[in-house]
């Protein structure tokens, strides 16, 4: 069975309407283009992301894992308001050793997360997208963008600090839960997809850089394509 995972019950009523209202940490069997799914609310951030995660894998019936939720770009050039991506790497730009200007060596402190895929773990996993929304037999969209993202446990309020996290993690979109499922995923060896529609343009508080409401109703229709009857 492939799971859905969405950070807030509001992400997760957008891509299945059909569904029951889901509370954070509810875990709910779903039918769906004739796909029979295991939709799961995380709550927002890291450590919520890692419990539910937990829990997700220590069943036998779960065969692949997809996140999907909104997220900010940096460039809206480059990553368009309300366009749909899916992520290619995951950083997490906050662990390691923090100096005065607010840069991390996420060697600084000598330990890594991790081995994963035989590789030590840092601060980066790379994914496979194609190849794992192909084993779980699952659509990419054709317009979709191929995207790298960074998982903050802060959202980003300053320009100044979004052009470090481009540059520095060559990033394209923010969110607030993908690492620690793509961490997780690739430890346990199980195939996982992150699908995101972009709401707002990442450093900006203005109310006209963000279109919530746009970008959930974009993500039933990532859904449509993903879930291909």
């Amino acid at each position: 069975m492939i799971v859905v995972v969405t950070a807030t019950p509001n992400e997760m009523k957008a891509v299945f309407p059909d569904a029951p209202r889901m509370a954070q940490g509810e875990m709910v069997e779903h039918d769906f283009n004739g796909h029979t799914l295991l939709l799961a609310v995380t709550g927002v951030g890291l450590v919520n992301t890692a419990l539910i995660l937990g829990a997700l894998l220590e069943r036998d019936d779960v065969d692949g894992v997809v996140n999907m939720g909104i997220a900010g770009a940096y460039d809206l050039d480059e990553f368009p308001m309300l366009s749909t991506c899916y992520c290619w790497q995951e950083t997490w730009p906050e662990y390691g050793l923090l100096d005065e200007e607010g840069s991390v060596d996420p060697k600084g402190i000598g330990f890594p997360q991790g081995q994963a895929d035989g590789q030590i773990v840092w601060n980066r996993v790379k994914l496979n997208p194609v190849n794992d929304a192909k084993v779980m037999e699952l659509t990419l969209g054709d317009k979709w963008l191929r995207a790298s993202s960074v998982t903050v446990s802060s959202v980003t309020g300053t320009p100044e600090r979004a052009g470090w996290l481009k540059v520095s993690c060559n990033a394209n979109v923010e969110n607030m839960e993908g690492f620690g499922m793509a961490y997780g995923t690739k430890r346990a060896d199980m195939p996982f997809l992150e699908v995101r529609t972009i709401s707002n343009m990442v450093g900006s508080r203005d109310a006209e850089d963000w279109d919530l409401k746009g970008a959930l109703r974009r993500l039933g229709e990532a859904a449509e394509t993903l879930f291909t009857a």
